[in-house]
């Protein structure tokens, strides 16, 4: 694409140098750079769009997750991108992989507006080498234009934001929201369009190994659940923090970077994200600084969704080549705004099935435009705004594998106990992790459970270092008779979500809460 200067795969002093001095960001004491992204500190759901065409119509899944739009907005939209990039000083190129097994990946090539973005694209993208970049040819382009805004009156879209996926021509349009997620998330929805039809499984997922390498885990869970939290653990290696594809060969991460949320980081409890963050290599984004540029990671004044991201490599302890073997345990995490559902509770293979579909999580202040305080929701997949395809390609492929190799699952709850949010509180990442250490542990392989008549689950009665109070939530509500009134509610919405489904197999629907 013509332009008076396209900058292609600058360094990142050449980077980071271009953003502080065009006042797209400001510097921390520790040198790393803070940018603010105004109006949008979250995704957008209602802006994400797929166009709508022949090839693609009867694959996609569509409704509020994956709203449709038309080719002829579509062209309308990159004509505005294209058109403002040309009368631009400089604009930045970015060369990535996605995908760390070489069978599996993507090239992609993003144009952006901003040298921020540009650093979020090398830290969080995988980078080719120099003989690779010779000769890159993309299979996926992304144009990025923060200052690009749509008019929903002619190009039929919701505000003046927009984030719209053409799989026809394998490429992206973002304009009018500076949030860089949107980068990460729709380059998600893409391979999670590709991947099922070479099956392999796409995952909203970490994944991490213990030192040996033998013992890969993975961990589900929505934004706020503790994905990033759990599987930066100082005894195991980090495979990726966030999204990864389950193939015949194996586990292997999309991404080269994380992406961590910050709010109320304690360098006690996570010392390895907080370390990450505090390298003046990282981008931290909508983070408050105080008075001397310390950061303040415990204030909300922008939003609860304060976000950094680093390269893979800045956790030290993490797997260089983003690959695993096949996982010996799964754990799906929510973080339960109610108090009701137990901290942990192990799954059988429908167990797994039906909560995989459920993707139950209470959405948590700032992960969305609007969300001020939890609020139950469903997201299949733990997932599904970035799984376009139908919902019974990726319960197939999920339960496939689970099967062939035999893989443990257990449903991890690290939201509320003792009552629901404003009442009881939220369980303590030491309690989490005892938890989770327990499972990679086999420890709750097949230690004694009681049945949950209301979530219809095997709950353990010990795990080691964890009060045996917490595990049964009944025990830990003052009020008893509250408590099974909330939990009843809770499972009714359990219920009315899987209506969804009419194909889901009965023997699935059957192992999910009995209000």
């Amino acid at each position: 694409m013509e332009s008076l200067k396209a900058i292609y795969n600058p360094t990142l002093k050449f980077l980071y140098d271009r953003a502080f001095e065009k006042k797209e960001a400001v510097k921390a004491s520790t040198g790393t750079l803070v940018v603010y992204t105004g109006r949008y500190t979250g995704r957008s759901p209602n802006d994400k769009f797929i166009v709508d065409t022949k090839k693609v119509h009867n694959k996609i899944n569509w409704g509020k997750a994956h709203l449709s739009i038309s080719p002829e907005s579509y062209d309308s939209l990159k004509n505005k991108l294209v058109g403002f990039f040309k009368t631009q000083d400089e604009l930045y190129v970015i060369d990535a992989y996605v995908g760390a097994h070489k069978k599996h990946r993507l090239k992609v090539r993003l144009y952006l507006e901003h040298a921020y973005q540009a650093i979020f694209a090398k830290h969080l993208f995988r980078r080719p080498n120099k003989t690779e970049l010779k000769n890159f040819k993309p299979e996926l382009t992304i144009y990025c234009a923060p200052s690009v805004i749509a008019d929903p009156a002619t190009d039929r879209t919701n505000s003046e934001a927009f984030i719209i996926l053409n799989i026809d021509k394998k490429t992206i349009l973002i304009g009018g929201t500076k949030y860089a997620g949107e980068i990460k998330k729709s380059v998600f929805s893409y391979m999670n369009y590709l991947l099922p039809q070479k099956k392999v499984f796409p995952m909203h997922c970490s994944a991490n190994v213990d030192k040996k390498g033998k013992n890969t885990a993975l961990f589900f869970g929505l934004s706020g659940t503790g994905k990033t939290t759990l599987s930066a653990d100082t005894s195991r290696r980090l495979i990726g923090d966030d999204e990864h594809g389950w193939s015949p060969e194996g586990v292997f991460n999309f991404e080269g970077g994380c992406y961590a949320k910050c709010i109320k980081i304690k360098k006690e409890s996570e010392p390895q994200i907080w370390s990450a963050i505090h390298r003046k290599e990282a981008l931290a984004e909508n983070v408050v600084l105080t008075k001397n540029h310390d950061f303040d990671f415990d204030s909300d004044e922008i939003t609860e969704n304060t976000r950094a991201v680093y390269p893979l490599e800045f956790i030290s302890n993490s797997v260089p080549n983003g690959t695993g073997r096949h996982p010996k345990y799964v754990i799906f995490l929510t973080a339960d705004a109610t108090g009701c559902l137990p901290p942990v509770a192990r799954l059988t293979l429908n167990q797994a099935a039906y909560h995989f579909l459920s993707g139950y999580t209470s959405k948590l202040a700032g992960t969305e435009r609007g969300i001020t305080e939890p609020k139950p929701t469903f997201s299949a997949y733990f997932g599904g705004p970035f799984m376009p395809l139908k919902p019974m390609i990726y319960l197939n492929l999920l339960r496939s594998y689970l099967k062939k190799h035999n893989t443990k699952v257990f449903l991890v709850n690290t939201g509320w106990v003792g009552g629901a949010y404003g009442t009881g509180h939220r369980i303590s990442i030491r309690d989490t992790r005892a938890i989770v250490d327990a499972i990679l542990k086999g420890e709750l392989n097949t230690v004694e459970c009681h049945h949950d008549t209301v979530f219809n689950l095997h709950v353990p009665k010990r795990v080691k270092n964890v009060e045996n109070n917490i595990l049964d939530p009944s025990f830990s509500w003052m009020n008893k008779k509250f408590y099974l009134e909330s939990a009843k509610k809770l499972a009714q919405l359990f219920v009315e979500n899987m209506k969804k489904f009419p194909d889901v197999q009965k023997e699935i629907k059957n192992s999910g809460p009995k209000p």
